[in-house]
């Protein structure tokens, strides 16, 4: 016979769904101001420590039958077993037969088996004597001098971490004599740039591509490459100037890089969940050996955390049941993250490639399209400059958003009354997103301003904001090489809980395959073959040729 739930997921079995419909047909009626108002005590109930992390889950539409229901959902999905899998190394990522065991990286060698365990450290003693010898200035460009600038070269997973996480934490080293490009883009003029801020002389280049066939990051690794050889001449000094991160030694090798100057990568760690490896190196060459230990053992710490605490009390857990319950049973069509710290600006960018390329999936686990809607879009930038751009679409637009706001307490950098003034945006909003303000309210504060009845009336609707609006809040000390590593290991697993509640897997990547060999295709075309494309491609092409 068959059988719905198997073939098409949890989301399926109505024993488990229909009472979270129940659940969110109760919140017809009340709002969230209505709940923290019958409950003064509801931010200790819905709030939850976890390391350095303080989660603020209370203004949600939540109660705590709402809670066990969600419980119940991911009893059923059997995520805790999941997660057991995830962190024994066992093939999750069924589509490829692979696991991953990223979280290894940033486990204790001596807690994870033998011969991985070797794999990772001699991969982290060989980061360590490179930045020693980078740091010492042993290591030396052709003409003698020490390195002052690193340009890593890479696209996807092999970019969007070491760039995000060296802008978050470089503040943390202010000594560091180094200076960091990130090149991503086949846009030209990204690479000329970089290139244009930095002498041959003094430059290293971290090509970052596990298959080294990579095209965006082979084309501007080569253009780099002529760029240093007209001012050097000798291709030997390729090897002073050059390192990659890749499995694909050989490749490396065919482009000139020495062997001993490549560092491994493994098929068990996807691109996107490569930070902690040697794709980390830029990061341990801005934060120095000790910083990226500390990184390691924040990941560490929520990887056990997310193991070992109760699914009532699992913050990634809570994370991904939350977002799943406003997408599958509110009709929420995106998410978006404002971290009120500039130097966690590119944490969205990073988290849109985290969520979306793990969780834009379509097919079930069993090859079966799935029912309900899945990878929930995410976008965000840096608070307070996001309250002066699309704030104004979470407070009055006729979508509803669901926000995490990322803050610390303390500054990295204090300057004056700034930080508390940044603090208190970041809660401004939370609260004015959970409050709003109603007509009432808009016609008391119009006519106490001195406005006549008349036009209080006819501005009064304008100025109402609904609220109601969701949002959670993640609150830390200070910005950290733990707390980042804290952050995005919750993350990570958070886009797990979604995959298995989805029933999906969140760790192939087919769908970024297929545009890849198109370009390939129209690349030839452009450059004379035979095109076999539809009529509008043509048809740009030739705009291309002039």
């Amino acid at each position: 016979m068959h059988d719905p739930i198997a073939s098409s997921g949890v989301l399926a079995n109505e024993s488990v769904v229909n009472p979270l419909k129940d659940e969110k047909s109760g919140f017809k009626d009340i709002t969230l101001r209505d709940l923290f108002e019958q409950d003064r005590n509801r931010f200790n109930q819905f709030s939850t420590h976890v390391g350095d992390i303080l989660f603020d889950y209370s203004k949600n539409h939540l109660k705590a039958s709402t809670l066990e229901r969600l419980c119940e959902l991911a009893e059923a999905a059997n995520l805790t077993q999941a997660i057991e899998a995830l962190f024994n190394g066992e093939p999750v990522n069924f589509t490829e037969g692979r696991a991953a065991h990223h979280t290894a990286l940033r486990t204790p060698h001596t807690a994870i088996d033998e011969t991985k365990g070797k794999l990772i450290n001699d991969c982290h003693q060989q980061m360590k004597q490179f930045v020693s010898a980078i740091e010492s200035g042993e290591w030396t460009g052709y003409s003698g001098e020490a390195i002052k600038t690193v340009i890593n070269i890479g696209i996807g997973g092999s970019d969007l971490g070491p760039a995000m996480a060296v802008n978050a934490l470089r503040h943390t080293r202010p000594t560091s004599p180094l200076s960091f490009h990130f090149v991503s883009n086949i846009d030209p003029s990204q690479l000329l740039d970089a290139l244009e801020q930095s002498d041959p002389a003094t430059t290293l280049f971290i090509v970052a591509s596990k298959t080294f066939t990579t095209m965006e990051t082979l084309q501007n690794a080569m253009q780099a490459k002529q760029w240093l050889l007209r001012a050097a001449g000798e291709p030997a000094v390729i090897q002073q100037h050059f390192v990659a991160v890749t499995a694909n030694i050989a490749k490396a090798e065919d482009f000139g890089i020495n062997n001993a100057n490549v560092f491994p990568m493994w098929d068990w760690v996807g691109g996107r969940y490569s930070i902690w490896s040697s794709i980390g190196l830029p990061l341990m060459l801005a934060i120095g050996e000790e910083g990226f230990e500390e990184f390691l053992h924040g990941g560490h710490l929520i990887d056990n955390h997310f193991r070992s605490a109760p699914l009532e009390k699992n913050v990634p857990v809570l994370m991904g049941l939350i977002s799943i319950w406003y997408s599958h049973f509110f009709g929420t069509a995106s998410h978006a993250v404002i971290p009120y710290e500039h130097y966690l600006q590119l944490f969205p960018n990073y988290l849109q490639q985290l969520d979306m390329e793990s969780n834009g999936k379509s097919c079930a686990r069993n090859g079966i399209k799935t029912p309900w809607n899945t990878g929930v879009p995410i976008w965000g930038g840096a608070g307070s400059n996001t309250q002066h751009s699309f704030h104004q679409l979470f407070h009055q637009g006729t979508t509803t958003v669901p926000l995490d706001f990322i803050v610390g307490t303390k500054s990295p950098n204090p300057l004056g009354n700034q930080h508390d003034y940044l603090y208190a945006n970041c809660l401004a909003q939370s609260r004015a997103l959970m409050q709003g303000k109603n007509y009432n309210e808009c016609m008391e504060e119009l006519l106490k301003s001195g406005m006549s009845e008349s036009e209080a009336v006819a501005l009064a609707p304008h100025k109402v904001i609904e609220g109601n609006k969701p949002s959670n809040t993640l609150v830390y000390p200070l910005l950290t090489p733990s707390v980042l590593g804290q952050l995005i290991a919750l993350y990570e697993h958070k886009v797990f809980v979604q995959s298995i509640i989805w029933n999906i897997n969140a760790f192939d990547q087919w769908g970024v395959e297929l545009g890849k060999r198109i370009s390939q295709d129209i690349f030839n075309v452009i450059k004379g073959s035979k095109s076999n494309l539809d009529s509008s491609t043509e048809g740009l092409i030739k705009l291309k040729k002039g």
